[in-house]
């Protein structure tokens, strides 16, 4: 993150998932460096760097980074199957971000000074051997200090197989640090999260290790902290004798695109619940932590987690859409989309009653909702206040809106808040009108980093705060492992509407504030 934020500091000391020193006899796997607040020259190593993410993400984040000043003195080696050389991949590389508005000669020079190419065409040891060798060699030709991140840019299935080679080859071990970055979906269950979660504990101590969830890069997210905690005058009104409830949307117009092969094996609640939409939900609800670093605050976000099990799903509609129009097109169904399955049930749309059972929460409703193919493109936390105790201005005053004031707390596109209120309307008569305050993070500052620019140059500073702990993403799971055992009933939706009928039985849709501003 930022300088300004304060830097972890992390220990030498091997711990388990809930901080406990890990019983003896256990693998003595290898420690990051602590963090310094500063980013070190370092080798990136992308598995999967002819990959869609790789190239839409990855590297433009990081050549952006560089440009802001973020990062100095890295090096990008990337891995795939694909058997090119280092002259075609710096060209490949080249073409791609030089259709963005950046300096052509800049771009050129850092392309042929800091990129280079290994191709791997599978996980055999031999072809490790070779990546090792190649990371020495390079790293000896550039006088680098041996620190290294292996960034898992792969699919699901690919990623145990990578990390055991990692290990086989000893590089989890570097001269300097050695930190791997693994992408969502971290499993797609519990008992598949808890797997991999020993996979990776074989050959890397958890404070090496970086699960990624790009949401959690996005500044206006991490701006509920300071929304909450640096000002008072909201925080002593954030519990249940005041908030009548929080809604959570999440709302897409697009469809699958050309991810059905990765989207119909996973559906909404593993795209979207179980991690994007759960980690803005712990930073609408964590209590205040004891300092600002990652485990501090990352033990805040479990304890939310916990207080929801075992019954925290109250409700659950699943929906698959179908055809329809969105913004003023004609889209297919889900089912006629290209790769996906004939039959197929997968939900494309999910809406949740959520509950937390712990002192500032009792009784608050937590809705959640996400879907493709809705009328909007919005990520947005409504926190709904509640109603006086009387209605004072009601219905003799015309109130329009039977709830209290309501706080719409906006992700993208439009980054921001908006604080809604009743004030008189000038005249004899005494009627009410809502109004706003409102803040645009576009009118008070200049264009916000990508996600991943953020989260990469807190790889290299060794700062996990916005990064998922081994029990974190386990306590999800469990949250919502059980929706998965047995196949959802699925409605049918029209693209271009906000979601099956069905899913008023949780909320009905005029009475949703979160994504309808």
């Amino acid at each position: 993150m930022r300088q300004a934020r304060a830097r972890t500091t992390l220990s030498h000391e091997r711990r388990d998932y809930g901080g406990r020193m890990a019983a003896s006899g256990e693998p003595d796997l290898p420690s990051s460096h602590p963090a310094t607040g500063a980013a070190q020259p370092t080798l990136f190593v992308i598995f999967g760097a002819t990959g869609d993410l790789a190239g839409r993400k990855l590297i433009p984040a990081l050549f952006s980074t560089v440009r802001r000043g973020g990062l100095d003195g890295f090096h990008v080696l990337g891995a795939a199957l694909d058997e090119l050389d280092d002259t075609t991949f710096r060209q490949h590389v080249f073409e791609r971000l030089d259709q963005r508005d950046v300096d052509s000669n800049a771009l050129r020079t850092w392309c042929d000074e800091r990129l280079a190419y290994q191709p791997m065409p599978d996980t055999s040891e031999r072809s490790f051997e070779r990546l090792a060798e190649r990371i020495e060699a390079f790293e000896k030709a550039r006088d680098l200090p041996g620190n290294r991140v292996f960034y898992l840019a792969l699919p699901p299935g690919a990623v145990p197989g990578v990390i055991d080679a990692l290990g086989a080859q000893g590089l989890n071990r570097a001269p300097g640090f050695a930190r791997i970055v693994i992408e969502k979906p971290f499993g797609t269950d519990l008992e598949s999260a808890k797997a991999l979660n020993a996979k990776v504990h074989e050959h890397f101590a958890e404070e090496q290790v970086y699960r990624i969830d790009h949401y959690l890069g996005k500044d206006t997210v991490q701006n509920l902290m300071a929304f909450r905690f640096a000002n008072p005058i909201f925080e002593h009104v954030w519990n249940r004798d005041r908030v009548e409830r929080v809604e959570i949307t999440v709302a897409e117009t697009l469809g699958v695109e050309n991810r059905a092969a990765y989207y119909d094996r996973a559906g909404a609640l593993r795209d979207m619940v179980q991690n994007h939409m759960t980690q803005v939900l712990c930073f609408v609800a964590m209590e205040a932590p004891a300092a600002f670093d990652a485990d501090s605050i990352r033990h805040e976000k479990v304890k939310v987690l916990r207080s929801m099990r075992p019954h925290g799903v109250k409700q659950a509609i699943f929906g698959q859409y179908t055809r329809g129009d969105v913004e003023g097109s004609g889209v297919r169904g889900y089912a006629e989309e290209d790769g996906v399955p004939q039959g197929s049930r997968t939900p494309t749309y999910v809406a949740l009653e959520l509950g937390i059972a712990n002192w500032r929460w009792q009784g608050v409703p937590f809705y959640l909702r996400t879907g493709k193919r809705l009328p909007k493109k919005v990520t947005e936390v409504a926190v709904v206040f509640r109603a006086p105790p009387t209605e004072l201005f009601h219905p003799l005053h015309g109130r329009a809106d039977p709830h209290g004031d309501v706080l719409r707390i906006t992700v993208q596109p439009h980054e921001g808040f908006h604080l809604g209120f009743d004030v008189k309307e000038p005249g004899p008569a005494f009627e009410l009108t809502k109004q706003s305050l409102e803040f645009r993070y576009a009118e008070a500052f200049q264009a916000l980093p990508d996600a991943y620019e953020t989260l990469l140059v807190d790889v290299v500073q060794g700062d996990q705060t916005l990064f998922v702990r081994n029990d974190e993403v386990e306590a999800s799971w469990a949250l919502y492992t059980p929706l998965l055992e047995g196949p959802p009933q699925v409605h049918p939706y029209p693209a271009g509407t906000w979601g099956p009928k069905e899913a008023g039985k949780i909320l009905e849709e005029e009475t949703w504030h979160a994504g309808r501003g």
